[in-house]
């Protein structure tokens, strides 16, 4: 768990402990201010540069 909403305490963002995947359930665009969550982008891209540099699969086996 990453996010948790202050007001009626729901999970809002998970992340995945064995592979590169995250997510959250509200608009990281949204109010109340423009750049409140380019660090979900910025760990987006950390991510998908990671997972090129390693010359990964672009499927996972479960």
């Amino acid at each position: 768990m990453t996010h948790l909403a202050v007001n009626d305490k729901t999970i809002e963002g998970l992340k995945h402990l064995d592979f590169p995947a995250f997510s959250v359930q509200f608009h990281p665009e949204a109010a109340p201010g423009p750049f409140d969550s380019n660090h979900l982008f910025d760990e987006f891209m950390e991510l998908v540069e990671a997972h090129i540099e390693k010359g990964e699969k672009t499927h996972a086996k479960i």
